[in-house]
């Protein structure tokens, strides 16, 4: 029998190297996060592939899946830890070796196998890893598997019926990138800062950017798992400005920058300004619904009030659907809806077809900006957010927060904004013109401008982010509005970024 996990222990110990650890918060709403050697060792690693395996057994999935690893320092061996839990459960593994998580998820389509298990920490930190899980192409696990995988592997429930087996498919990068780039290269000519923040899209972004006929400025792009400048997360300013720099630097016409598992891609215009991905959004939503009118777009509830309200969007009869926040939430609501592009604000994009398969890919969401320059090739990307209305958006901002009290914290929260819509009071001197509570709550007054407080689902943080089509003045005071509740808890501690 294999050992019961324990929640934590001691490393550079006898119990250590003999048991499995796993600290039962890693199970998060939809993929697994653990700091690596303080909160998962690799005995646990191989619990976690055992307990997937058995899963997959339960759900009757063809005993098949495929895995690939990021660049990080740990990554690889986490991966064959993981790998001889799934063999042990009687599981085929098809390894792609280092990759991104679009090109697990585009292998499953490739090589016909229906299960994913990526390993990857995508944006977080070094001393991160997690598992990205999925057995219905193209979704990931949402929180019912998670909650069943976890009970399996924190109880030990295994079912090592043995008779796995490895293949090590090789060159698999040159299937994925023909298949993003068989097809027309762009017709007017395009300047791409590419950033990669020194992370595992470095090894592939480049390369398919100049296969479409794009002049690509390379911007730390070779592959170094200590990120020595900055952590590759096109959301966070640091990664934004040195973009920004770039492209005033080589006069270039857009950059894209990846994160750490190349399934998002953030954007800076030729003129330097950061477009957060939600207004980035906007602007595809508007030119993909030229092509396809009365298209519905998946919006998570981070995002810009502009996807319902954009005149240029009602115009073209596209409906807005505000959904929960997170990739399998969005990756299940845009399978579900049929809907033509989930947009997340995180960099998320989930195209379906034409465009996509319903999975987000940084690479996939980077062609969908460059044919959308291509179809307006008398318009620079800054003309086109310049004819978006006005808003005045705040970055994601995350307060530090326990995994412990998270979820308490945001309820009590969402009672507290219920509270007052239900007695009339005033936020920021207006009465609440709507609530949304579908993932946090979203508080949005009369004028329009408004505030959200959410869980973070793969690290232990709140989630703030405000809009106003006002003012930046009452973009402020929404976010004052929103912390000076949040600071009624100990529990909460500093923010990572803050406007």
């Amino acid at each position: 029998m294999f050992p019961t996990p324990k929640p934590s222990l001691v490393p550079n110990t006898y119990a250590y190297e003999s048991e499995p650890m796993v600290k039962p918060t890693g199970f998060r709403e939809y993929d697994a996060r653990w700091l690596f050697q303080k909160e998962i060792n690799l005995m646990g690693i191989q619990a976690l592939g055992m307990g997937l395996g058995t899963l997959m057994h339960e759900m009757k999935v063809r005993p098949e899946i495929v895995t690939g690893h990021d660049f990080r320092g740990y990554s690889a061996s986490i991966k064959y830890a993981l790998a001889s839990g799934l063999m042990a459960a009687g599981i085929k593994v098809h390894d792609i070796g280092l990759a991104m998580s679009p090109m697990a998820y585009f292998a499953q389509f490739a090589l016909d196998v229906p299960a994913v298990a990526m390993v990857t920490a995508s944006h977080n930190d070094n001393g991160w890893t997690g598992v990205k899980m999925g057995v219905n192409r193209p979704l990931t696990f949402g929180p019912d598997e998670m909650t069943r995988l976890k009970d399996i592997v924190l109880g030990a429930k295994f079912d090592l019926r043995g008779g796995g087996a490895y293949v090590f498919v090789e060159d698999f990068p040159a299937t994925y990138f023909k298949d993003l780039t068989d097809r027309p290269k762009l017709k007017h000519p395009i300047k791409v800062v590419c950033a990669c923040g020194n992370g595992t899209a470095g090894a592939f972004a480049p390369q398919v950017l100049e296969a479409l006929g794009c002049e690509v400025i390379p911007l730390d792009t070779d592959l170094d798992h200590s990120f020595p400048k900055y952590n590759p997360n096109p959301e966070d300013m640091e990664m934004l400005h040195a973009m920004r720099d770039a492209v005033l630097a080589h006069k270039a016409d857009v950059a894209l920058g990846f994160d750490g598992d190349g399934d998002r891609c953030g954007v800076v215009d030729d003129e330097g300004e950061e477009i957060f991905a939600d207004k980035m959004g906007v602007m595809l939503a508007r030119d993909l619904a030229k092509l396809h009118p009365g298209a519905t777009f998946v919006v998570d509830v981070k995002s810009t009030g502009l996807f319902a309200t954009d005149p240029e969007l009602i115009k073209l009869g596209v409906k807005a659907d505000y959904w929960k926040t997170g990739h399998s939430y969005m990756k299940r609501r845009v399978n579900e809806t049929g809907a033509l592009v989930g947009f997340e604000k995180s960099g998320h994009y989930f195209f379906n077809a034409p465009v996509g398969r319903g999975y987000d890919d940084g690479l996939v969401s980077a062609i969908a900006i460059l044919d959308m320059l291509d179809r307006n090739p008398g318009k620079k990307l800054s003309q086109l957010r310049q004819a978006l209305p006005k808003t005045w958006s705040s970055p994601t901002m995350s307060p530090h927060c326990p995994d412990e009290a998270k979820y308490g914290i945001v309820a009590q929260v969402v009672k507290h904004f219920e509270d007052l819509a239900a007695q009339g009071a005033l936020v920021t001197g207006q009465k609440i013109r709507d609530l949304v509570t579908v993932n946090g709550v979203r508080v949005t007054t009369e004028d329009g401008s408004w505030g959200l407080v959410r869980a973070s689902s793969n690290k232990p943080e709140l989630v703030v982010v405000v809009e106003s089509p006002v003012s930046e003045g009452r973009m402020r005071e929404m976010f004052e509005a929103m912390d000076s509740v949040l600071r009624t808890f100990p529990e909460v501690g500093e923010y990572n970024q803050k406007i």
